[in-house]
């Protein structure tokens, strides 16, 4: 952290949810400054302290050796994050969690659909004790939709997303990043803050309601497959998109390159890039919509010029007349960009005994202010329940004995 404020300093949050969307929401949050109170089961808690490979003292391992060796996942996702038990099962452990609410402003949760409310914590019961609380739902179909439990390749599978990559006639293709289980968090924060906003018009707070499905055929449904099914283009072609063609990836003797000539003068920079200026003056590609009519013919042109090339070739040609080019990187060699590195949008992984290890990288905050700093507390609940005495004792003023007592009596 810098001395710089973060924008969200003050506001406390609520943490009840597990797995990757809804971490990945109060991961934003504390990053951004918000005091994050994730809240698990004494027994069991987040799924993810359990998701192999784990750091510790060995190093990487795909299964744990060591007390101290730590998920992952967790260590990534549980950044900036004060961790404390608590069973809402217990009529004492709900009153533990109200007393919470009554002081915190916002409070997030992705359990399946209909579950907070039967457990007595969903929105209606937090507005009572606080009618401030900004009270956040992530779930996949819908806070009061009870389709089933939604899984980011089901989301995927649902949302048209898989067909929307690979070439015709082949399979569908799963996108390798955990797509809607990152994009519905950031729509989640963005209701938070938006309510927020509202609230200090309003001074009420209100329930904020994302579905992972909705989020994710949002974006998919930016493109109109139906007006280019009927014009005869192909939804799925596959490395390129031959409505804007030539824009796409094309191979290289050693690799391959992403490039973006749609426009008239970068098409002719391709063109003079390849040593065929003539292209331009072919009824077929000399101008924009010819181009994509014979997209197919064009981009075979292309890529039988590239394979001949290797990367670092075509992007200098490219690059020297001005024409978008970039090599296709291994996720690797992308996370130590310096550009990425500098701007803290990729951060080493810390294990909180044996420091930082430089060849693992994890999510920053990739956002950047002019008034204001992100960054993450030193803090991480390495096991479950860490931060019980620091919560419960000087957030809610319990005593060590009440402290004691809860514990002994299984609820916290």
């Amino acid at each position: 952290m810098t001395d710089q404020t973060r924008p969200l300093e003050g506001l406390t949050v609520l943490d009840l949810t597990r797995a990757l969307a809804g971490p990945y929401a109060t991961l934003l949050l504390a990053g951004l400054g918000a005091k994050v109170i994730k809240i698990e089961e004494p027994v069991g808690g987040d799924l993810a302290r359990e998701n192999s490979p784990y750091l510790g003292r060995d190093g990487i391992m795909v299964e744990r050796a060591h007390e101290d060796d730590i998920s992952l996942s967790h260590l990534t996702r549980a950044r900036g994050k004060y961790g404390v038990s608590l069973n809402l099962k217990r009529p004492e452990g709900k009153k533990l969690f109200m007393d919470l609410v009554a002081k915190a402003d916002i409070v997030v949760e992705n359990f399946t659909a209909g579950t907070a409310d039967r457990l007595g914590v969903g929105y209606e019961a937090c507005a009572q004790v606080n009618p401030r609380i900004v009270f956040a739902s992530l779930s996949g179909f819908g806070a009061n939709d009870r389709s089933g439990k939604a899984m980011d390749v089901i989301i995927q599978a649902l949302s048209g997303a898989m067909f929307t990559s690979g070439e015709p006639g082949h399979p569908p293709v799963r996108i390798g990043i955990p797509i809607a289980d990152m994009l519905a968090p950031v729509f989640t924060v963005i209701g938070i803050l938006a309510a927020i906003e509202q609230r200090h018009r309003t001074g009420v707070g209100q329930h904020v309601d994302v579905s992972m499905l909705g989020a994710l055929t949002s974006f998919v449904a930016i493109e109109n497959w139906s007006a280019m099914a009927a014009a005869g283009m192909p939804a799925r072609t596959g490395l390129t998109v031959q409505r804007l063609s030539p824009f796409g990836v094309f191979e290289c003797a050693d690799g391959y390159v992403a490039v973006v000539a749609v426009h008239e003068p970068l098409a002719r920079g391709l063109f003079d890039a390849m040593g065929a200026r003539e292209l331009g003056e072919d009824p077929r590609f000399a101008n924009r919509d010819a181009r994509v009519a014979n997209a197919e013919v064009l981009e075979a042109t292309i890529n039988a010029w590239s394979r001949q090339q290797s990367v670092a070739e075509v992007c200098r040609l490219l690059e020297e007349r001005g024409v978008p080019v970039a090599p296709v990187r291994h996720p690797e060699d992308a996370l130590v960009d310096p550009r990425v590195v500098e701007r803290h949008e990729t951060m080493a992984v810390e294990h909180p005994t044996y420091g930082s290890n430089v060849d693992l990288r994890t999510a920053g905050i990739p956002i950047q202010f002019s008034a204001a700093s992100t960054g993450f507390d030193d803090a991480l609940p390495v096991y479950i329940g860490q931060h019980n005495e620091d919560v419960y004792a000087q957030y809610l003023g319990l005593s060590p004995d009440d402290v004691a007592r809860l514990k002994s009596e299984g609820v916290i």
